[in-house]
């Protein structure tokens, strides 16, 4: 395909979070209805063997952004707490330097917007510098939250932000508590005279202590769960029932006012991450519970977005391309049961960096008149690849010197060639290097190698269940010899292969362990954004909207309605357009 300025094509994006491989209908789910993203599927091509550069969050979205290993950018932890940005108040976040696929774009011509989550950071040295902002990193517009949706977004929700820090932390504080009170019992009872100085200095050590935890963790939802419009705070803290609505209303308005395109729609979704807040409509629609009700919403979603591409005679000259940052979440549940996605056949989930479940993740891509519709390809590809793919049908010029570890998709996706240019993917957990797989092209086999790998809790379950997510350092087990599986025979990972019943073993993990050797020999020492100190919350780079610490508003509605009306004005087609939207 030979790209012109007149030729390319408007580009619309659609990232889950947390979604498992098994979730939805095309991909064998026969508990929830996804016909929407079926649709895509049927119309398009959908990638079986499709591969997050990280199973959490933030390293896997700056590996997608920047088509990169996060270890590259500093976006990998070393701490098995902090392997996210965990406060809007942190001082770590995606290095101006990087250039991602939207910035290319953007300097090609193209109009880009994100909608939804970012969860890259904000602020580096004051509350309003703004260096790690969506705005700074190539999108000419952004609406959604800075952060991520948690269950701490909704009022007395169990909290899930480091849940058992918090009760060590209260634990130390009950008992800091009672050491001022028990140094007053031998004076009470006449025993002996605790000299007042001491008993009120273990009391104010307590009271400090208290608030140096309790400033930060006891209003995670008033600094964490904000709304965004650009630069501005509209909403703190969030309000959940309506906030799908508000991001469909502005994807919808984006579309209507760039049609003229080329224009680069990003859509991150907030679904399917807990606290699954869901339309009243779509409670209790699924056979898999809140969750799947969940997905049917997204997917009711991303029908809307198709139907307006439809309308607006876009579709043919319009890319789409619907994945997930990650695995389901296998630890989320409650009394009710599972509030997390379900991986298909694939083992572990998110926060597990080697086993499929965790990185593996859907991959669909339709473009009606290019790309052959109802095609399925079984062949390793990368999140990472999408930043050389958006680049060469943008016309994009990918920055020079350079590493970048994605590779162009359109060969493959066009069937101008049959096999994926990766012969090697590399699968860190955190800043530490979980596993690896090679892509033996001869045979179309791909080997994998685990040289680390989580301890599951309790003993022989499917997920560490008795901690937020599985440790990439510490409580884990190192193999030497390092485990290996055929992937393309046993997907699931459950037949080790051994010296005793595979003659290739010795050779296979030679070839990748030097493989292993010359990635680490591409990688150059970069400022770690995710360290202890970086993830802290440091109160000067809190957002805030009103006097800090009185930070508070809801300005969402009548600035939303207000451009709505205004569009509407420019536009008289754009109540029609977006009259079917609650």
């Amino acid at each position: 395909m030979f790209v012109t300025r007149n030729s390319r094509p408007n580009i619309v994006l659609f990232m889950a979070d947390d979604l498992g491989m098994g979730d939805l209908c095309c991909y064998g789910n026969n508990s929830v209805s996804t016909p929407n993203i079926d649709r895509l599927a049927r119309e398009g091509v959908r990638l079986t063997q499709h591969l997050a550069a990280a199973s959490m969050c933030t390293p896997s979205r700056a590996a997608f952004l920047t088509g990169r290993y996060p270890v590259r950018s500093g976006m990998a932890s070393s701490s098995n707490m902090n392997r996210d940005v965990v406060w809007l108040g942190g001082s770590g976040g995606l290095p101006p330097n990087e250039t991602t696929f939207a910035k290319l774009l953007q300097h090609r011509g193209y109009r880009t917007g994100l909608i939804g989550k970012w969860h890259q950071g904000l602020s580096c040295a004051s509350r309003d510098d703004h260096c790690y902002h969506p705005l700074n990193h190539g999108f000419d517009y952004f609406y959604g939250m800075p952060f991520e949706l948690l269950s701490d977004c909704q009022g007395f929700h169990t909290p899930e932000l480091h849940r058992q820090l918090r009760v060590q932390l209260w634990v130390c504080t009950v008992v800091l508590g009672l050491i001022p009170l028990l140094l007053l019992v031998p004076t009470c009872v006449r025993w002996f005279l605790v000299p007042w100085p001491v008993i009120l200095a273990f009391a104010l050590l307590a009271l400090v202590f208290f608030v140096s935890w309790f400033s930060s963790y006891g209003f995670t939802r008033r600094w964490n769960c904000v709304l965004m419009r650009d630069h501005e705070i509209i909403q703190q803290p969030v309000r959940l029932e309506r906030l799908a609505s508000l991001m469909l209303k502005e994807a919808l308005a984006f579309i209507d006012r760039y049609k003229r395109g080329p224009f680069l729609l990003f859509i991150s979704f907030l679904h399917v991450h807990t606290p699954l807040v869901t339309k009243e409509k779509f409670v209790g629609h699924s056979k898999f519970g809140l969750y799947g009700d969940n997905v049917e919403e997204m997917d009711w979603m991303v029908g809307k977005v198709l139907e307006a591409l439809d309308r607006e005679r876009l579709a043919n000259h319009t890319l789409v391309y619907f994945t997930s940052d990650n695995g389901g979440r296998l630890e989320a549940q409650d009394r009710s049961g599972q509030l997390g996605g379900w991986n298909g056949r694939y083992k572990g989930g998110r926060g597990m960096a080697g086993w499929e479940g965790g990185i593996r993740v859907p991959g669909i891509f339709r473009w009606p008149t290019v790309l052959e519709a109802g095609k399925v390809i079984d062949e390793p590809t990368s999140l990472m690849d999408i930043f050389p793919t958006l680049s060469y049908i943008g016309g994009g010029i990918p920055p020079l010197g350079r590493v970048i570890d994605g590779r162009n998709l359109m060969p493959l996706l066009e069937g101008r060639v049959s096999r994926s240019e990766h012969e090697f993917l590399f699968h860190y957990c955190g800043a530490s290097l979980h596993t690896a797989r090679w892509y033996q092209k001869d045979c179309a086999t791909v080997w994998k190698v685990h040289f680390v790998t989580p301890k599951f809790s309790p003993e022989g379950a499917g997920a560490c269940y008795g901690s937020e997510a599985c440790p990439c350092s510490g409580d884990v087990t190192y193999h030497d010899p390092p485990l290996l599986f055929d992937i393309s025979r046993d997907p699931s990972e459950s037949r080790p292969l051994n010296p005793d019943n595979e003659a290739l073993f010795d050779s296979v993990v030679k070839k990748i362990e030097a493989a292993v050797r010359q990635h680490r020999g591409t990688l150059t020492p970069v400022p770690q954004q995710l360290s202890v100190f970086n993830t802290l919350w440091k109160p000067w780079l809190q957002p805030c909207c009103g006097t800090f610490p009185f930070c508070g508003c809801d300005r969402a509605d009548d600035i939303s309605y207000m451009e709505l009306f205004v569009e509407s004005k420019w536009n008289d087609t754009f109540t029609g357009s977006h009259a079917e939207v609650p």
